[in-house]
């Protein structure tokens, strides 16, 4: 089934593209929730009609999207502190939602679905990816250190 996206779908696509996905994905979750539209012959002209009118504003928010990303790879590498056990592992994991909040205290708003990374289990340096636009990502440097006691 072809489909034309409402939204970003972290996984599938972005916003305006045509993707194929299972009939029953489509039908039972991204149409009813408004995420998606069939993409018949007049969608797919509609789409394109559209496309070629907000081409320029489009533009702008890549050139911003590239603005963002070069600020954020210019920052120093991020710090967390975590919990260890006595042989060295980390109680839990740190995961994409530690990574946006860290961002956040330095002034970038990222939402975490943005941030592509493995949980972390022991401590080191790491690099997380953050997506902030389909054509535009940028590599974060962290390091998860042992929380003093």
């Amino acid at each position: 089934m072809e489909l034309i996206l409402k939204e970003n779908i972290h996984g599938l696509g972005y916003k305006d593209d045509i993707v194929t996905v299972k009939d029953g994905y489509g039908r039972n979750y991204l149409i009813p929730m408004g995420k998606a539209v069939i993409a018949s012959a007049s969608a797919k002209k509609c789409l394109a009609e559209e496309l070629k009118q907000r081409a320029h504003k489009l533009e702008k928010i890549k050139n911003d999207a590239l603005a963002l990303a070069e600020k954020i790879g210019a920052i120093e590498p991020i710090v967390i502190t975590a919990k260890v056990s006595a042989n060295g592992a980390i109680y839990g994991s740190v995961g994409n939602q530690h990574i946006a909040d860290e961002l956040a205290k330095q002034g970038f708003e990222i939402d975490r679905k943005a941030i592509v990374l493995k949980d972390v289990k022991e401590l080191g340096s790491f690099k997380a990816t953050v997506k902030l636009h389909k054509e535009v990502s940028v590599e974060v440097p962290f390091e998860v250190v042992a929380e003093e006691a």
